[in-house]
């Protein structure tokens, strides 16, 4: 490896170091305000590093990982992610008792992991982040020792995890006994073979099993259905800022590995990979979306939202050419800016020991707190799809992305789920805006409002950038579809 390489590498190189350097400061000295200093000038500095990486892109880097323009693009969608996660992070640590500063140790190692998927182009650099990512969110989610919720979802979550690795192994190994390669790279042209037998032979069959049980791996991990019955769970027990990382970072990247793969591969010369797709996709829009409907806790509610959203983003998965991945590139971006502005609320209005996260504590947010009530407000609109948001210029790509490849009933499945959709988004709006004598009167107890926690000043500026991202998306997407499009262009 030469100094060339390691400048392509410098956002992993940097992340890593940071990781190292906050290990060393809470050795050293256990500070709270110390620690999050090192934490939030280590992800500037990897964000900055993306500079000098682009003018060396692309290189490939071993034959494990490629420095190219979709590397450079979702490793900078998942260092500003982890930046605002760390932001959020600050004040809602700070109003728990116990040990605080491992917690962004834990949140470097898993945005590092994420960075690693980010620019995977070999089955080995694929698990090797999948694995350094999800060690570290099994003790992020159960972080809050004390608290048995989050004990039972980082079990929960290990346990499901480790399975779904499983699955991801078996899969790889039935790949690589057929087509002997492990690199992204060959696949395409040792998978053509497969694909087309030649008259009189029967069809490599281990090759369709093994990319089988790859999607059941990956399907757990972004929470398909019917992969899906961690999710809620996980989502209402780990700490809000880990809730964040898990529906946007996680996630995120494995989708940004899964574009990669199924652009190289060509998944579609794979017919009954395609109905497979389809079903996970109708069935994860038509689940999540009805049983967001009868959740009463805010968690839950978004919990079973990132499911329809997953099933949403499939629909563009299985279009085809660079207008398809664009359109997962920018689902992907809106997704990022709106969840984590919905989670950024959840965390800055929790004192104590316990995450608001019942509904019912917003009812007449808008009276007691109006900037909170009013960035949940436009978050919740972007999620349904309103016009004027970055969530509608998303869905509007993923729509017009399987329209151009005659994907009819995929399309009319996602209109018709989005108007589903509209009902519990618009229930949380009303509850924001609600009068908190009706909350006394649904529960027979005296009129109070719950009192919430002062917003600190970190998560108040993070907040105040998710919003103003929310509106330059939604009102003038033009620079952002640009970049967009020439970074994915060079997958085809």
């Amino acid at each position: 490896m030469n100094a060339r390489d390691l400048a392509a590498l410098s956002p992993l190189v940097v992340t890593a170091a940071a990781a190292v350097v906050v290990m060393l400061g809470i050795a050293c000295c256990r500070s709270h305000r110390l620690t999050i200093g090192l934490t939030l000038l280590g992800l500037v500095a990897a964000i900055v590093s993306l500079a000098p990486a682009s003018r060396i892109a692309p290189r490939h880097v071993t034959a494990l990982l490629v420095m190219d323009p979709y590397a450079l693009l979702y490793s900078g969608l998942i260092l500003a992610a982890a930046l605002a996660v760390a932001m959020f992070s600050y004040g809602y640590l700070e109003r728990r008792r116990g040990r605080r500063e491992e917690f962004y140790l834990l949140l470097l190692t898993a945005t590092l992991g994420a960075l690693v998927l980010a620019a995977s182009d070999h089955f080995v650099s694929f698990f090797l982040g999948l694995e350094i990512l999800s060690v570290s969110l099994y003790a992020l989610v159960a972080y809050p020792r004390a608290a048995p919720i989050s004990i039972e979802a980082g079990i929960k979550y290990l346990v499901l995890a480790g399975v779904s690795s499983a699955f991801l192994l078996f899969g790889m190994a039935l790949v690589y006994a057929d087509l002997g390669t492990l690199a992204f790279s060959r696949l395409a042209e040792a998978a053509a073979g497969a694909a087309s037998p030649a008259p009189g032979q029967l069809p490599q069959v281990a090759v369709l099993a093994g990319l089988g049980l790859i999607i059941v791996g990956i399907g757990f991990k972004l929470a398909l259905v019917p992969f899906h019955l961690w999710t809620p769970d996980v989502y209402e027990g780990a700490p809000a800022p880990t809730t964040a990382f898990v529906a946007t970072v996680s996630k995120g990247a494995v989708f940004a590995l899964l574009v990669r793969y199924f652009t190289v591969l060509n998944v579609h010369q794979y017919p009954p990979l395609m109905l497979l797709l389809a079903i996970l996709a109708i069935a994860s829009m038509f689940v999540g979306n009805l049983l967001a409907l009868r959740q009463r806790n805010l968690k839950r509610l978004l919990a079973y939202s990132s499911i329809s959203h997953m099933g949403y983003l499939l629909v563009a998965l299985m279009a085809s050419g660079p207008q398809a991945a664009a359109a997962v590139t920018y689902y992907l971006a809106a997704y990022f800016v709106t969840t984590l502005g919905a989670f950024g609320v959840v965390a800055a209005l929790s004192g104590g020991e316990k995450d608001a996260d019942v509904l019912e504590d917003y009812r007449g947010l808008a009276w007691r707190r109006p900037g909170p009530a009013a960035v949940l407000t436009v978050m919740m609109l972007s999620l349904a799809g309103i016009p004027l948001t970055a969530g509608f210029i998303g869905k509007f790509y993923v729509l017009r992305a399987g329209v151009d490849s005659s994907l009819w009933l995929l399309v009319l499945v996602l209109v018709a789920n989005s108007t589903i959709g509209l009902f519990y988004y618009l229930r949380v709006i009303r509850t924001l805006y609600g009068r908190q004598a009706e909350r006394a009167a649904e529960v027979g107890a005296p009129e109070s409002a719950p009192t919430a926690p002062r917003i600190g000043v970190l998560a108040a500026a993070a907040l105040a950038a998710l919003v103003l991202l929310l509106g330059w998306l939604g009102v003038y997407p033009a620079p952002a579809l640009r970049a967009i499009e020439a970074a994915v262009s060079g997958l085809f």
